[in-house]
C-alpha cells in the first residue's frame, strides 16, 4: 500500500516540478531521504538513557534506530573510541513518505507558537535541516516512558542540485516554511 504523499508526489507534485523547472524529465526533484539524529551529549555515560533515546527514535520513525559509535577519543569532550555518542535512523521509500506526512500534519502543528520552518536550513545542494527542541509533539510519544526529554536533528536529502528547486519541492510536499523574510 503506497502512502498519501507519495501518490500525491506522482499525481500532483511530479508535474508542477516539471512544469517550473523545465528539464529531462528523469532529473525532476524527489525525496531520496530523511535522517533522524540525536546526540547523546551527557547521556553518553548512562546506558539506560541511550536505550530510552533510541527507543523513542525508533517509536517516532517506525524504523529501528542505531546507535553511533565515536571512531576516535576526544579528550576535549571526554569522548573514548567505542563510546556511544549518539542515535540516528535512515529512512526511505514508504517509511519516509509516512513520517514526512506525519510530521508535517500531525507533529508541527502540535508545537506551541510554531510559525514555520527558517528557510535558512538549506546546504545549497537541495538538502534541508532543521532541529526540534523536544520529542513530545509526535503522538506516539508516552510521557511517562520518557527519561530526559531531548532534541533532534532532521535532515532532508532531495535529489535536486540547487535550494530553489528543492524549497519548491518540499513546499508542495506540505513542509511549512515561515512567511516573509528568511
Amino acid at each position: 500500500m503506497a502512502s498519501r504523499l507519495f501518490e500525491r508526489y506522482k499525481s500532483e507534485i511530479k508535474p508542477v516540478l516539471e512544469a517550473e523547472f523545465p528539464k529531462n524529465k528523469c532529473l525532476t526533484a524527489k525525496l531520496e531521504k530523511v535522517v533522524i539524529s540525536v546526540g547523546a551529549g551527557e547521556a553518553m555515560k548512562d546506558s539506560k538513557l541511550i536505550q530510552n533515546i533510541e527507543d523513542t527514535i525508533s517509536l517516532i520513525a517506525g524504523q529501528k534506530a542505531v546507535k553511533v559509535i565515536a571512531k576516535k577519543s576526544v579528550a576535549g569532550f571526554k569522548v573514548r573510541e567505542g563510546m556511544p555518542v549518539g542515535v540516528k535512523v535512515t529512512l526511505r521509500g514508504e517509511q519516509m513518505y509516512h513520517f514526512l506526512d506525519k510530521l508535517c500534519n500531525v507533529a508541527l502543528p502540535r508545537v506551541k507558537d510554531f510559525r514555520g520552518l527558517n528557510k535558512n536550513g538549506f546546504d545549497g545542494r537541495g538538502n534541508f535541516n532543521f532541529g526540534l527542541d523536544e520529542q513530545l509533539m509526535f503522538p506516539e510519544v508516552v510521557y511517562d516512558n520518557i527519561i530526559k526529554t531531548h532534541g533532534m536533528n532532521i535532515s532532508i536529502t532531495t535529489s535536486s542540485t540547487n535550494d530553489a528547486e528543492a524549497y519548491r519541492l518540499l513546499e508542495l510536499v506540505g513542509i511549512p516554511f515561515t512567511k516573509g523574510r528568511a
